[in-house]
């Protein structure tokens, strides 16, 4: 929160001193829930606090809380105390994707890492909960919690689907290589309108790009390009590819600008209509299999719960 916000007229708030009159008789008691009548033009100057029974009283910024904040204060000191509580110790997979995993990495190519954690089942099941993705951005580190994983999987997210099936894997765990004996529970035609839709609108948003600033990012370019190819042959084959040995130099060339943006466009527009045959003639199921899915977490997370904090 903003120390220096003025608080408007009517925002309820709750005393933190106790407040008597000259006679020394208490007009507030501390944690009294009030609302504020007249605001000041800085915190320099006191408020003006209408309590229940009518009473005004007059107290400076420091001297109360606004009270949705003083009662979510307990929760939030409880919580922020699992942040000492080290969650990377729960990866249970860990594996590289991006341009390495691609085989489309240069010397100064990062390696970007992604992954699942499952914490024990008491961190999981307390009060304060847990966070859907421990991010070390330094690191180019990402580890999503099982469940948003698993959603994100369902959904045939492209970032989440190539970590199931990247040939980099570090760490896999027994419960984590259970997850990837049954990767193909993941994959239907939701490929077609996930991947499909997304290269659509960037491209758009590249063509504005080039119209009003002439330049666009040619790795993003050559990486829709990739995606497309990924999406028409995970429908023909059932399966992700990862690395792309038989397109290396036509992507790099767009990355490099060694091919025109028309030429990049009209293989794009080629893709869309591979795809579109692609989704005609597909074996797989028009959904993902939920209830494989389903049932997997609850085995994972019965398998946490002996593990405490």
């Amino acid at each position: 929160m903003n120390p220096n916000l003025i608080l408007p007229v009517g925002t309820q708030v709750v005393s933190r001193v106790e407040v008597k009159n000259s006679a020394n008789e208490p007009l507030c008691v501390r944690g009294a829930v009030g609302v504020i009548v007249k605001s000041p033009t800085d915190n320099s100057h006191a408020y003006r606090i209408r309590l229940p029974n009518n009473v005004e009283i007059t107290l400076n910024r420091q001297e109360f809380s606004i009270r949705k904040h003083f009662q979510n204060e307990g929760l939030q000191q409880a919580a922020d105390s699992l942040s000492d509580y080290n969650l990377y110790e729960y990866v249970i997979y860990r594996c590289i994707v991006g341009s390495r995993a691609f085989g489309l990495d240069q010397e100064t190519s990062d390696i970007d890492r992604r992954g699942i954690y499952l914490p024990p089942a008491d961190v999981h099941w307390s009060l304060y909960g847990i966070p859907e993705q421990l991010e070390n951005k330094e690191n180019q580190e990402c580890y999503w919690e099982l469940q948003k994983f698993l959603i994100l999987a369902l959904k045939a997210n492209p970032n989440v689907l190539e970590c199931l099936y990247t040939p980099l894997v570090e760490t896999a765990t027994p419960i984590a290589k259970d997850l990837l004996d049954q990767r193909e529970m993941f994959l239907s035609q939701l490929v077609y309108q996930t991947y499909n839709g997304y290269a659509m609108s960037q491209f758009k948003k590249m063509e504005q790009d080039l119209r009003t600033k002439g330049k666009i990012r040619l790795k993003h370019a050559m990486h829709l390009i990739r995606l497309l190819l990924s999406g028409i042959t995970i429908l023909k084959d059932g399966f992700v590819p990862v690395k792309v040995e038989d397109y290396r130099q036509q992507l790099l060339a767009i990355r490099q600008g060694d091919m025109a943006w028309d030429e990049v466009n009209a293989w794009r527009l080629s893709l869309h209509h591979q795809f579109d045959q692609a989704l005609r003639n597909t074996s797989l199921p028009e959904r993902p299999d939920y209830e494989k899915a389903n049932t997997f977490l609850i085995k994972a997370r019965r398998s946490r719960s002996s593990l405490c904090l």
